[in-house]
């Protein structure tokens, strides 16, 4: 029952956001479309952004359920900007709208864990330390947000195939080329 509400709770705030911008939204709107009172809004959140939160949580847990390989590592990016995509308005105000950490750090809650097994299963190959493997995650998860942000600022535009395709590219021998800079092949 508890979840089952949260959901409703999560359905009308993605109604309202196609309606208008996430800053002119209030408690008592969401919880008018919602169908409860304000009390049962604050008995599951403590405001909107802890709303955005959970929701993104819940997103994280359903696009994070499948592993990543090396080989798999572009399906699931290619899936996070179709996420994006699916849920256009609703991306676009919160970029607009909210605390712009609040996106940033959605983003690295999704990239962060692909990337990293990537490179970790790289460095199987290497005598390497786990700050380096972690460092060189980092770095990549830094750069891959800065462009889902800067695709979002532009409106969604280009192709997420496309997008991910030449940062294959720009990836492909890198992780390797560091990973044997930081450490040595086994």
């Amino acid at each position: 029952m508890k979840e089952l509400t949260k959901r409703e709770i999560a359905k009308a705030l993605l109604e309202l956001l196609n309606e208008k911008n996430l800053n002119k939204i209030t408690i008592e709107d969401i919880s008018k479309k919602a169908g409860i009172n304000r009390q049962t809004f604050y008995y599951h959140f403590r405001d909107i952004i802890d709303l955005l939160e959970w929701m993104w949580l819940e997103d994280e847990k359903e696009l994070l359920k499948d592993s990543c390989s090396y080989e798999t590592w572009q399906e699931n990016f290619v899936t996070i900007f179709e996420e994006f995509r699916k849920k256009k308005s609703f991306t676009l105000n919160v970029y607009k709208n909210a605390p712009s950490e609040l996106l940033t750090t959605h983003l690295y809650n999704l990239v962060y864990p692909i990337i990293y097994s990537v490179v970790n299963e790289k460095a199987q190959n290497y005598i390497v330390k786990e700050e380096d493997v972690k460092f060189i995650a980092d770095f990549y998860k830094f750069a891959f947000v800065a462009l889902v942000k800067d695709w979002i600022r532009n409106d969604m535009e280009d192709d997420p195939e496309k997008i991910v395709s030449r940062l294959g590219i720009l990836l492909q021998g890198t992780i390797e080329h560091s990973l044997n800079n930081l450490g040595k092949k086994k």
